[in-house]
């Protein structure tokens, strides 16, 4: 008989893992050990940083490990002393080798935000509104030594709204992740979920994104554009040259309608937005961030910062 509380190791870096972590433990399990990415330097002070895991396994005084790679010998021998049951996963940001998945007595899950075979990868979240999906999900899977090719144990789906951003379906698919843990967790002890292959012919891959991705391309359809702005949305930001400096743009919709004059260029200022000509339509900015400013509503920019008609945005 399948014990009902499990010892459980769980990896996990960035925000998306809090909600699973928290639900974990919340739960009838024991958290005997948490791993994410060492500390890191961010921001222009370069101050050392440690991940949004990390500062809630120190809120509730859980085990942490922080090893620069998980194939270090000494790092899995420290796994194996914790005599774990389960591994948990959720956007660790490493791949675990075979070595370190044997280890626990039931294996390791993890829970990824897509309707597995689609979008294996780093960032499911965003490929999903960059292609226009309308739907997407959250898969709990059992662990191999592939990229999100375990077998699938539970998924359930999420509507994506046509002004969804990156920030809002990140949210959601994080909450969603922590509910369909605990259900998983819950049907493996009971005998009632069996784990089924993917269908590898139906792969297709989310990889990381990169800041420069955000470039906008105006010569793209407007609608394109549209996901591209929603899905980088709060993170890398898309973004436009304007006098030579760098504008992230952060909303906006789209407007159909035939050429009227040159990709990138300016076709009209109205109180709150500024219309650009696009490969296929245009897109009415509502809301920016120019380098070294905060973002503001182009109402509020505009007051500031006058852009003529006929302004060609790179």
């Amino acid at each position: 008989m399948i014990a009902l509380a499990w010892r459980i190791v769980f990896f996990g870096t960035p925000s998306f893992a809090i909600p699973s972590l928290r639900g974990l433990i919340q739960g009838p399990d024991e958290i005997v050990g948490v791993v994410t990415q060492p500390d890191r330097q961010k921001g222009r002070g370069r101050r050392v940083i440690p991940s949004p895991v990390k500062e809630v396994a120190l809120k509730y005084g859980l085990t942490i490990l922080q090893p620069e790679k998980v194939r270090e010998e000494a790092f899995q021998q420290r796994i194996e002393s914790l005599r774990p049951d389960l591994i948990v996963v959720v956007a660790y940001g490493q791949i675990l080798p075979r070595s370190l998945l044997e280890i626990p007595r039931y294996g390791a899950i993890n829970v990824h935000a897509s309707l597995l075979p689609k979008y294996r990868g780093a960032a499911p979240i965003v490929w999903a509104i960059l292609k226009g999906e309308r739907v997407t999900g959250v898969t709990t899977m059992m662990m191999d030594e592939g990229m999100d090719t375990g077998d699938i144990l539970l998924q359930e789906e999420i509507p994506i709204d046509e002004k969804e951003t990156g920030e809002s379906l990140h949210e959601r698919s994080a909450a969603l992740g922590a509910q369909l843990l605990r259900r998983t967790l819950e049907g493996l002890k009971a005998g009632t979920i069996h784990p089924i292959p993917q269908d590898h012919s139906k792969a297709t891959y989310a990889p990381p994104i990169r800041k420069e991705d955000g470039r906008i391309d105006w010569s793209r359809e407007a609608k394109e554009i549209d996901r591209q702005v929603r899905a980088f949305n709060p993170w890398p930001g898309a973004f436009t040259e304007w006098n030579g400096r760098l504008l992230k743009i952060y909303g906006g919709e789209v407007r159909e309608g035939g050429p009227r004059g040159e990709r990138g260029v300016v076709l009209w200022v109205g109180s709150d937005f500024i219309e650009v000509e696009t490969g296929k339509g245009s897109f009415l900015i509502r809301e920016v961030q120019l380098e070294g400013k905060r973002r503001m509503s182009v109402r509020e920019f505009l007051s500031g910062h006058p852009v003529p008609i006929g302004t060609i945005f790179q």
